[in-house]
Parts: C-alpha cells; sequence; structure tokens
C-alpha cells in the first residue's frame, strides 16, 4: 500500500472539493464530497501506476500562514 499527500481545495463555483498530488503528473480529481474526492483520486493515482513508477517533479513540503500588514 502506498500514500500520497494531496493538496485539496473547494472550488467557489462549483462547491465541488477538489484535489491534487502535488509533483505527480495528472493526479487530480474533484469531487462532490471528501470521501468522493479521496476514492476519485485513489483510482487515479492507481491508474498512473499502471504505467509504471512515477518521476515526481516536485515533493510537497508543507503550509506556511503569510501574514500581510
Amino acid at each position: 500500500m502506498r500514500s500520497f499527500t494531496a493538496v485539496i481545495e473547494r472550488c467557489a463555483e462549483t462547491g465541488l472539493f477538489v484535489g491534487y498530488v502535488p509533483g505527480f503528473p495528472g493526479a487530480h480529481s474533484q469531487g462532490e464530497t471528501l470521501d468522493e474526492l479521496n476514492q476519485n483520486l485513489s483510482e487515479v493515482i492507481a491508474m498512473l501506476l499502471e504505467d509504471g513508477e512515477p518521476e515526481l517533479e516536485s515533493e510537497f513540503v508543507g503550509t506556511q500562514n503569510v501574514q500581510v500588514a
């Protein structure tokens, strides 16, 4: 079993959850619920892995809060 970190946002126009795996080309999806998004991302990643080990373009490091005066 493999694990990938996904970044998740909610689209203001559609209300859908949108997720992607940073640095993993093509690893993105959407869903009406977080559970649906997770399932959709899992399916997409599984399909991408069928083509072999991905060459990740970057590595997720984290998030920061940025203050602006």
